[in-house]
């Protein structure tokens, strides 16, 4: 495969399909608040996830499931303010698409519109058939995600990987290759064994990214908490920690709180 990399000023989901064809890989981190996006858009990283993650790692719930739409729609207005380059994609949260095809096309729309986001993204297969189809009718473009799926949790019951007995990847299959052809333009693929993630990515022609998927995926996310080292519970074998940042953090707040109590801060040259 050719190893060539464009220079994209903009990434567009067409990009990506690019991307893959010229086997580049792609690279996507999330961001939730104005000033991360600015830093990660900076990077050059080439999509940026508004992920329902937020409700983790920006509200300190226990799972995805709390946050509600209003507050994706914030983020993602936050975030798109900040970015020049990246494909910015927003999670449609718990609740906002199961059930109606009518009320996921609502939603996606109100993303759209209020955000200015560039694409969102939908948890699931052959079960949201009709909300993938109703929202790309609109023109809006759709990011697929399958193997652990983070708003399913309570059905699964537990974080581990999943697709690893043959009935299941064989599910996870057909729902990839039916996420395509109604057009979706690329499928996270979280917390599957590496081989599976090898299948499909072979037989799909659009991209897909891994979490836990290993490397055969035609790219990679993470939540850029994580990947700062800002959170240090979450500690999965996937994860790749590139700093230390909540130790960090935490000294350089220490040492302010402590020139604070010695009238260390602020000195003579710090004050008018």
């Amino acid at each position: 495969m050719s190893t060539a990399k464009k220079e994209y000023k903009r990434v567009t989901v067409k990009s990506l399909v690019e991307m893959k064809k010229n086997g580049e890989k792609i690279s996507m981190l999330t961001s939730y608040d104005y000033s991360m996006a600015k830093i990660v858009d900076a990077a050059k990283v080439d999509v940026i996830l508004v992920g329902d993650s937020a409700s983790n790692v920006m509200a300190g719930h226990e799972t995805t499931l709390p946050i509600t739409l209003d507050q994706m729609i914030y983020h993602a207005s936050s975030v798109i303010r900040a970015v020049e380059r990246a494909l910015v994609v927003v999670d449609l949260p718990f609740g906002s698409y199961q059930s109606d095809p009518k009320e996921a096309l609502r939603s996606a729309i109100r993303i759209m519109k209020e955000s200015g986001a560039h694409a969102v993204k939908l948890e699931g297969g052959a079960e949201i058939k009709e909300s993938v189809k109703r929202i790309l009718a609109a023109g809006i473009p759709v990011m697929g995600h399958l193997g652990l799926t983070p708003q399913s949790i309570y059905k699964f019951g537990t974080y581990t990987v999943r697709a690893k007995e043959d009935e299941e990847a064989e599910q996870l299959m057909e729902d990839a290759l039916l996420l395509e052809k109604l057009g979706c333009f690329s499928l996270v693929l979280e917390k599957i064994p590496a081989e599976l993630t090898k299948t499909v990515s072979e037989s799909l022609t659009i991209p897909t990214i891994g979490i836990g998927g290993g490397k055969y995926a035609d790219g990679q996310v993470l939540v850029v908490h994580d990947l700062l080292g800002m959170t240090h519970e979450f500690n999965p074998r996937f994860l790749r920690r590139y700093m230390n940042l909540y130790e960090e953090m935490g000294n350089a707040i220490s040492n302010y709180v402590s020139d604070v109590k010695s009238q260390d801060f602020p000195n003579d040259e710090e004050q008018y």
